[in-house]
């Protein structure tokens, strides 16, 4: 006897006691009396949902009666037949699957078809995805595009090329499509040197958020990509250089390091900016090579620059980088003192323990760290003096400022440490408070957490949200559409900015730069 026998004519907790039975039981003598009233319902919203649980429990074991109904005429049947298809993996529904892709005309329905050849994830729906791959419907075109790239069909890979090539033509590349984004992530799931070489060279993509998407398909192919993108570091512009240091950095692969040292020792990171983008990369891997040449960078003069290779050696302390450091800040000339700034702006607290021991790399320390106007550095200074002890120390303390927390508030978002602490420097001298992450994400959290700022400085690439979709959040917010936004960035073309300005960026200002420069650019976005 049928469980349902007589279903219509039971109470409402009985009708529920039993739907829960089915499902758990997945009896398949109910499915003839589940299929009944599903085409015919009961009119009950939450029985008629639990008709829909129970029958998908009892059709996931019943393989043949699925291929049945996805001939049935009941459209609701026939799309539940077509879920559980997908959901269960019945890969002896994918002929008929493809039969009824074939057929369709209807663009909602052949998507619930796609979608369940997807995930059953066979070889033989590959001639489908293919006749869709430049379907006008791009969730349809994105569907084929990334059950391809699972499937690794290697026939798509130009195809999918192609998708890429054609989105930054002038009118589409102000806009990333997730027919991009699929085909960036098809190629890289179909790892070789061809597929890792075109997405290395199209690293540098007009619009900043495929960028992002190349950037985080390369590090999740990990070491493979290595060469490919050392090679584009000596053949590319300083922009591709740039973002593959990045990638190369994330990496954090020993072959990786000894590739940007010899590009280094090549001369091929003579551009300022390139150079800072190797220091960091550089700083975070932390070879014995990267060392030495993190080292030789203490000569140089840029601030920023001094700023990353400070950065990168704090992670990476070792007794002879000391000696070069303590030598080199001991004696007392300009270089001292640009040096001495960055480990104090770098909050590098455990050089500066170790430098403290010697008493003139210890006092143009304290020299530089009594001119810092940012309270949380002074504090946790401070602390480190504390920690020391003695009279020296606490002689030093007393040269210390006692410095308050400003009333007017700022936020900068950079993926670079140094350039946060840069930015840190820059907006404490100028009388603002600074709030400081590493992307959009964590800067929009400070936003949605009540925080009001009289200026906003981003960064253009960042990972997980970059700084154009940063400013689109932020002028979407009510309140914000006036706040000026100051965007950083090395990008050279006018394209990029003139995107960014209809994103809504008030101003540019171009790394390399001075503090005196993004100074005179937040005095001037603020007046």
């Amino acid at each position: 006897m049928s469980p349902l026998e007589n279903f219509r004519d039971k109470e409402f907790l009985d009708q529920i006691t039993i739907l829960n039975e089915i499902s758990g039981s997945k009896d398949s003598e109910a499915l003839p009396g589940l299929v009944d009233l599903l085409k015919d319902p009961v009119g009950d919203t939450s029985i008629d949902y639990m008709v829909v649980n129970a029958l998908n429990a009892v059709l996931s074991s019943n393989e043949d009666k699925v291929i049945e109904g996805l001939k049935d005429p009941h459209e609701g049947f026939n799309i539940l037949c077509i879920r559980v298809a997908g959901e269960y993996g019945l890969k002896g529904a994918v002929q008929s699957l493809v039969d009824l892709a074939l057929a369709e005309e209807d663009l909602d329905r052949l998507m619930e078809i796609l979608t369940s050849l997807a995930r059953i994830g066979d070889e033989a729906a590959i001639p489908v995805f293919r006749q869709f791959l430049n379907h006008q419907d791009p969730f349809i075109q994105s569907s084929c595009i990334e059950a391809l790239g699972k499937l690794g069909d290697h026939q798509s890979i130009e195809e999918f090329k192609k998708i890429i090539i054609e989105s930054e033509a002038d009118d589409r590349f102000e806009v990333c499509d997730i027919t991009t984004w699929k085909a960036v992530d098809g190629l890289a799931r179909n790892a070789s040197e061809d597929t890792i070489s075109f997405l290395v060279r199209t690293l540098h993509h007009k619009n900043p958020t495929v960028r992002r998407i190349i950037t985080d398909a390369l590090i999740n192919v990990g070491s493979f990509s290595i060469p490919m993108l050392l090679e584009a570091f000596e053949t590319g512009d300083t922009d591709t250089k740039i973002l593959a240091a990045n990638v190369l950095g994330f990496l954090r692969d020993k072959i990786g390091a000894d590739g940007l040292v010899a590009a280094f020792d090549k001369g091929q990171a003579d551009d300022a900016n390139v150079r800072y983008a190797v220091y960091e990369a550089l700083g975070r891997i932390g070879t014995m090579k990267g060392i030495i040449c993190l080292v030789d960078g203490l000569s140089e003069t840029d601030e920023l620059i001094l700023m990353a290779v400070i950065g990168g050696l704090e992670q990476h302390i070792n007794p002879g980088m000391l000696s070069t450091l303590t030598k080199l800040i001991s004696a007392a000339d300009e270089q001292s003192f640009r040096l001495a700034k960055a480990v104090i702006n770098s909050r590098a607290i455990s050089i500066f323990d170790h430098l403290y021991e010697n008493q003139g790399a210890g006092d143009i320390l304290v020299d530089a760290l009594a001119e810092s106007r940012d309270p949380e550095i002074v504090e946790e200074f401070r602390d480190a003096l504390a920690e020391i002890g003695g009279i020296r120390a606490e002689q030093d303390l007393d040269r210390l400022p006692v410095l308050t927390v400003s009333t007017r508030k700022a936020l900068a978002a950079d993926d670079s440490r140094s350039m946060c602490a840069m930015h840190r420097a820059i907006l404490t001298d100028l009388g603002f408070e600074p709030f400081v992450a590493a992307n959009g994400e964590e800067a929009y959290e400070f936003i949605e957490q009540g925080e009001t700022f009289e200026v906003i400085i981003t960064d253009m690439n960042m990972p997980i949200m970059d700084g154009m979709e940063l400013v689109g959040k932020i002028r979407s917010t009510p309140g914000l559409e006036e706040v000026p936004i100051i965007m950083v960035t090395t990008e050279s073309e006018a394209s990029q900015q003139g995107l960014a300005s209809k994103t809504g960026v008030s101003a540019f200002i171009t790394k390399p730069f001075k503090p005196d420069d993004l100074k005179a650019k937040i005095l001037e976005v603020t007046s």
